[in-house]
């Protein structure tokens, strides 16, 4: 990138903030939209998903972002926008729920290391009185992946009370699961160590300090006409309320889903946390923490190699780094590299050493839950990467 780029980027995002920042910097962007088009245009003539945003960029501005596709094609046909919204389902786990722990952490107000009962005794029964969370964060609780979805038709505190009861289906840190129910506690830790509901700490610790303008739970009605709707649920569509079932019954704000955004707002989330691990201020998290979240914990599978040897995923806090929910790993991405996906086909990956992100958001549910998107996410990260 050249240097009159670079003195073009500080004085736009100077004068005008990360709002406007749209800056491309890839040197053939005509060729990378080429590129991209025939990767995601069969995929969706195919049915895969109806439409999405992609979104690259670095510590410092967005290199390139294109919609492609319809954002809802019932009950009446409406073309995706860069500035669609959308259910975010499981980035709401490490851009909601982690980094509100992570903000916790660094301001002492609670440890990683702690366990769960701390903050929350009546979890500590039916032998999770030694679990952390951080064993939670790396999803290696032994927690079940769900719980029974009645559980939820009661009420939140009937809900919590049942999750609190829960048997162990695995020994601590000796498993990964996958699951939800770890980051539902993380959320009521939140909310018990703040004294704030999750959506309320978020809006005000991580949104509000970011600027993040349409990225939340329980979005604004004033919002539903830019939000992707997922699926139908009885005669409605589900457009700004939760598709998962069970944030559902938790009354849309939970610790695995709930949130909604756009690309516009992960890219500002994604630009602050790669400056931060270039240990630069940026008022959120400080470099330590930052890069505490995204230290590689080995967490075993539970699963052994052909020699015998045990196998392991690599974990963030909140973070995956390379496990078997890697698909939307860019092949050319660094080590260092971490990122999520979401249930109803977002995805986000960001690499430090090479100083990239990538974010593709579809609604992958939309009109009847039967797409699929995260095979191609992978494809698509990997020219993120300015030649």
């Amino acid at each position: 990138m050249s240097s009159r780029r670079n003195f073009l980027a500080a004085s736009l995002a100077a004068c005008c903030g990360e709002w406007l920042l749209r800056l491309p910097a890839h040197a053939d962007e005509q060729a990378l939209q080429e590129k991209l088009t025939a990767l995601i245009q069969p995929a969706i003539a195919a049915g895969g998903f109806p439409g999405c945003v992609v979104q690259f960029g670095n510590s410092r501005e967005v290199t390139f972002e294109q919609a492609w596709g319809r954002r809802q094609v019932e009950p009446v046909s409406e073309a995706m926008t860069t500035d669609t919204i959308f259910d975010l389902a499981s980035l709401t786990k490490p851009i909601a729920t982690a980094t509100s722990v992570m903000v916790l952490s660094q301001t002492g107000r609670l440890s990683v290391d702690a366990t769960v009962a701390t903050f929350w005794p009546e979890f500590g029964v039916q032998g999770k009185e030694v679990l952390t969370l951080r064993d939670l964060l790396c999803h290696r609780s032994g927690l079940i992946a769900d719980n029974p979805i009645g559980d939820y038709q009661h009420g939140r505190d009937e809900a919590l009370a049942r999750i609190a009861g829960l048997k162990l289906v695995a020994a601590p840190r000796q498993k990964m699961i996958y699951s939800d129910v770890n980051f539902i506690v993380l959320g009521e830790i939140v909310a018990r160590v703040s004294g704030t509901p999750l959506h309320e700490y978020f809006r005000a610790e991580i949104a509000g300090p970011l600027d993040l303008r349409e990225t939340g739970f329980l979005p604004d009605e004033t919002l539903t006409p830019r939000i992707a709707p997922t699926e139908k649920l009885g005669e409605t569509w589900l457009r700004g309320r939760v598709h998962d079932p069970r944030a559902a019954g938790l009354g849309g704000v939970a610790g695995h889903a709930g949130l909604f955004g756009s690309s516009h707002d992960l890219g500002i989330y994604a630009r602050n946390l790669l400056r931060t691990l270039q240990q630069e201020e940026t008022g959120l998290l400080n470099a330590a923490t930052a890069r505490a979240m995204i230290a590689p914990q080995r967490v075993p599978t539970g699963r052994t190699d052909e020699t015998g040897e045990n196998q392991y995923a690599v974990r963030g806090l909140g973070w995956d780094i390379r496990s078997g929910f890697s698909r939307n790993r860019p092949a050319n991405a660094s080590e260092t590299s971490f990122g999520h996906t979401g249930f109803t086909g977002t995805s986000i990956w960001l690499d430090p050493e090479q100083d990239y992100y990538a974010l593709l958001l579809a609604n992958r549910l939309h009109p009847q839950g039967k797409g699929s998107i995260h095979p191609l996410s992978g494809q698509i990260g990997s020219f993120a990467k300015p030649m």
